[in-house]
């Protein structure tokens, strides 16, 4: 499902290759994604699916347009899956958010 991942070890490293135009505005969307992963376990954690499905929602909107496909697919699959109250599919995809974040390396071009 993620397309820019092809990494088969855990611990590899996603290179993600971005436009130098964007340079400034990556870290913080990065960081952002990093504090999306805390509210997805809060939410998650009070049943708050809406919240969880608006995340996603962002999520799959915003990353392809910074040059991250794989955020984008994480953000639907946690849109669908906050729509049918999947709390597994949510822990779920919140630590394979967690795992893209820990492996990315942004290369810009």
């Amino acid at each position: 499902m993620m397309h820019d991942s092809g990494a088969k070890n855990p611990a590899e490293k996603i290179i993600v290759h971005v436009d130098k135009d964007l340079e400034d505005l990556i870290p913080g969307f990065l960081s952002n994604r990093r504090n999306d992963v805390a509210s997805l376990t809060a939410a998650l954690g009070k049943g708050d699916y809406d919240t969880i499905r608006v995340l996603g929602h962002t999520m799959k909107g915003d990353g392809g347009g910074y040059g991250f496909d794989a955020i984008s697919d994480i953000g639907g699959a946690l849109e669908q899956a906050a729509k049918s109250r999947n709390g597994e599919e949510i822990w779920k995809w919140a630590g394979e958010l967690s795992s893209y974040l820990e492996r990315v390396e942004v290369v810009y071009d």
